[in-house]
């Protein structure tokens, strides 16, 4: 466990385990450093640096909740890197980290060896987002972990047929921690919801396919849960048109977003880090 200094004078938390070649792990939009805990043991060979953004697990909170933004965030990704003094990093995204990483290739193309993009794309299917503002910022109303683990169960029963329970209550720590007086608190900022509603609000979006686009000249894998509300498969499929060389797999049983140890996300994942030897 350690700590770095944005230059905005946040001090971020990070995980750095393991040798080998770099790999930089990105969580998706309200989730932190754990989220890769399912992954991790399959990365043995590599260097694993799995960051907090800033609002985030065990991240400073910004007093200015606007800075959490894709653009703040992926400037912070860079300082982290420049902490570390690493050149180039293999990037893992899911979901909002594979966001940053399509700006990071827009803005910072070097740094980048490779990426993989976990359940994203340049199209976010507007379900998916409703979905997300339904919960983004809200603390559930349920007693303790166990609770939330089948919630979850039941809430994504459909898009996770089989998971066990066992599994859901880790992914409920993950995501809550039991407050002393009872009832579970988010392990982010709930501004963050502020944030969105006020970035949704302040003009047209930025082209997204600008930015996938800037991905053409570096080794790219997509996994996509065959369940998915927000990758689509036409958006898929035009992302390999777009990019002829990207690796791309479906999981099955799988929605927003894939455990990423699943055996067909390993394959893509272990294939493009094959590349960069």
């Amino acid at each position: 466990m350690a700590r770095f200094t944005t230059s905005d004078g946040l001090s971020l938390h990070f995980e750095d385990e393991g040798r080998g070649a770099p790999v930089l792990c990105l969580a998706g939009l309200t989730r932190n450093s754990a989220d890769f805990s399912f992954v991790l043991p399959h990365l043995a060979g590599y260097r694993v640096i799995r960051p907090d953004y800033r609002g985030r697990g065990q991240s400073d909170h910004a007093p200015d909740f606007m800075s959490y933004n894709i653009l703040r965030e992926a400037q912070d990704a860079i300082e982290l890197l420049d902490h570390l003094g690493l050149a180039r990093v293999t990037l893992i995204g899911t979901s909002r980290g594979g966001l940053i990483a399509m700006a990071l290739a827009h803005a910072h193309p070097a740094r980048l060896a490779a990426v993989v993009l976990n359940d994203i794309g340049p199209v976010v299917d507007p379900k998916g987002l409703e979905r997300i503002m339904d919960y983004v910022g809200r603390e559930p109303a349920l007693p303790d972990l166990d609770a939330a683990a089948s919630a979850l169960a039941h809430v994504h029963a459909d898009a996770f047929p089989g998971v066990p329970l066992q599994r859901w209550r880790q992914q409920a720590g993950f995501m809550f921690h039991e407050k002393p007086e009872g009832g579970l608190g988010l392990r982010y900022d709930a501004r963050l919801r502020d944030a969105l509603l006020g970035q949704a609000g302040a003009g047209p979006a930025p082209d997204l396919w600008l930015m996938f686009e800037a991905l053409g000249d570096i080794p790219l894998a997509a996994i996509r849960g065959a369940n998915s509300d927000l990758l689509t498969a036409q958006t898929l499929a035009a992302m390999q048109a777009r990019h002829p060389g990207m690796i791309a797999t479906t999981v099955p049983d799988r929605g927003h977003v894939p455990f990423l140890d699943e055996p067909q996300a390993l394959t893509v994942i272990h294939r493009l880090l094959e590349q960069m030897k």
